[in-house]
């Protein structure tokens, strides 16, 4: 069972509904600790006064800000959190806008909102509905960990999802990365029709089970090959840049290459490149029974013996 991180009350207008909030997402980088080289010996890190060069307690530390020419303005926890809605327990729905009105870059991390009690689904359950049919998201703004966040509280199948933002003044300007396409006019004619077409012959729908880390999964093979002394298998450079003059020719190249690659996948694609949504797909197209307590490899068999 998945543990509440914070736990408070939507509240828009007169109504205020108790929920709990979880992550909905979860980070499954590699994480290494540190030693020295040549040997087994752990880095460690501690807190040094760099005047005495003794260690200090976590509990003697306090923040500072300076204020210029070497002078610090010293800040007590409980002096930030005397100033801070620390205590706050409700995420206040401001206002419904638009969905797509939302740039995507204001969008930090995802949570999940659910009902604090099954006494509380019902209006819960209507205000999620409200929003889908409505295609609108509630602006708010609530404290979690002593920080106070700017939110986009929006409904997805059912559930309400609450998406911790930017505010609009930690959103740098565009113009600070212009400068390399400063003047630059975009082609017209062949090269735009030709890059156009490549666009359409690679556009798919968006299947997100499709993808999947191979970073991490080359990280932990590394791993597993160093531990059992195999050898390590370097993958190949990057491609070079295009040169401009070649622009032409690698994107017509790059159709045909596409294009090929699309009638393959149309005309047999390989069970093994499936996603589990898809061969769930076809395997409810072939009447397979017992399929939906089936995992990935079961189904990719079923749907190979059925076919």
């Amino acid at each position: 069972m998945a543990r509440a991180i914070w736990s408070g009350a939507i509240s828009f207008g007169l109504v205020a509904i108790p929920v709990e909030l979880y992550s909905a997402t979860s980070d499954h980088t590699v994480h290494f600790n540190q030693f020295q080289r040549g040997t087994s010996d752990r880095i460690r890190y501690k807190r040094v006064n760099e005047r005495t060069g003794k260690e200090v307690d976590y509990s003697d530390i306090v923040k500072g800000r300076e204020v210029g020419d070497g002078q610090f303005v010293l800040v007590e926890p409980d002096e930030l959190a005397d100033i801070a809605p620390g205590r706050s327990r409700t995420i206040d729905i401001d206002a419904f806008v638009d969905l797509d009105e939302i740039d995507p870059i204001f969008y930090q991390k995802t949570y999940w909102l659910a009902p604090a009690k099954k006494e509380y689904a019902r209006p819960y359950a209507l205000l999620a509905k409200a929003m889908t049919e409505s295609n609108r998201a509630g602006i708010a703004t609530f404290v979690m960990r002593g920080k106070q966040y700017l939110t986009a509280v929006r409904a997805r199948d059912g559930i309400m999802a609450l998406e911790t933002m930017y505010f609009a003044d930690e959103i740098r300007d565009p113009a600070e990365v212009k400068e390399t396409v400063k003047g630059a006019k975009a082609p017209h004619g062949k090269e735009l029709k030709m890059a156009t077409s490549l666009i359409e012959s690679l556009s798919e729908a968006w299947k997100p089970d499709d993808y999947r880390d191979t970073y991490t999964d080359k990280v932990n093979k590394l791993i597993e090959d160093k531990a059992q002394g195999n050898e390590i298998v370097v993958e190949a450079e990057p491609p070079e840049a295009t040169e401009v003059t070649d622009l032409m020719e690698a994107l017509r190249r790059s159709v045909e290459s596409t294009k090929g690659r699309t009638k393959q996948r149309k005309k047999s694609p390989d069970l093994s490149d499936l996603s589990k949504a898809e061969l769930d797909e076809r395997a409810r197209d072939l009447e397979i029974k017992g399929r939906s307590k089936m995992n990935r490899a079961e189904l990719e068999k079923a749907v190979a013996k059925a076919s």
